[in-house]
């Protein structure tokens, strides 16, 4: 069984219509399944899926993710129109599908929303922030958050490798070292 890792997850978040998917053909790949038995737990369990849980692209939606993702390009040929999984239609998935790997991949998507959650709301509080004081305080409090979503494969040893934010009016150098897992 191989683990679903938050990088495998974060590079399938799209977004269509404002909201943040992964497109059915990308949740059947992480679910090790082909992507009619991801379409088929939708169709059996139509309760489960309220409006707003899954979106049907129409064909234009579908020419712009296949033209702006390269790993969609298998998308072009296809004659059925993808769907699309928002977080809440991702976690109804997860209470369908049982095997160990479901488990893991579940796990797997559910750390990578929230971790998209954790720098919407750290680049809103950047962009509230009042002055500079209060631009930095945000920024410290949110480093590592935004370290780990650069690179989720190291471990934090000490603090080292360097990370600069530039804003109109000063500049922000954080170093932290990390070293492989």
């Amino acid at each position: 069984m191989q683990i679903v890792t938050y990088d495998q997850v974060k590079d399938k978040v799209i977004s269509v219509r404002n909201q943040q998917v992964i497109l059915d053909s990308d949740v059947a790949e992480l679910y090790g399944v082909e992507t009619k038995r991801i379409n088929e737990a939708v169709k059996n369990n139509p309760e489960k899926f309220p409006n707003g849980y899954i979106l049907e692209l129409n064909n234009n939606e579908k020419a712009e993710v296949v033209e702006n993702f390269d790993h969609l390009q298998k998308l072009k040929f296809s004659s059925t129109l993808p769907k699309a999984f928002t977080e809440k239609g991702l976690y109804m998935l997860a209470t369908i599908l049982k095997s160990p790997t479901a488990v893991n991949t579940t796990i797997a998507i559910i750390d990578a929303f929230a971790q998209l959650k954790e720098l919407t709301n750290a680049v809103y509080s950047l962009a509230k922030a009042k002055d500079e004081a209060e631009q930095i305080h945000v920024l410290e409090n949110n480093i590592d958050l935004i370290a780990n979503l650069l690179d989720n494969e190291l471990i934090v040893s000490q603090q080292e490798t360097e990370i600069k934010i530039k804003l109109p009016f000063f500049e922000i150098t954080r170093k932290i070292t990390k070293v492989k897992k």
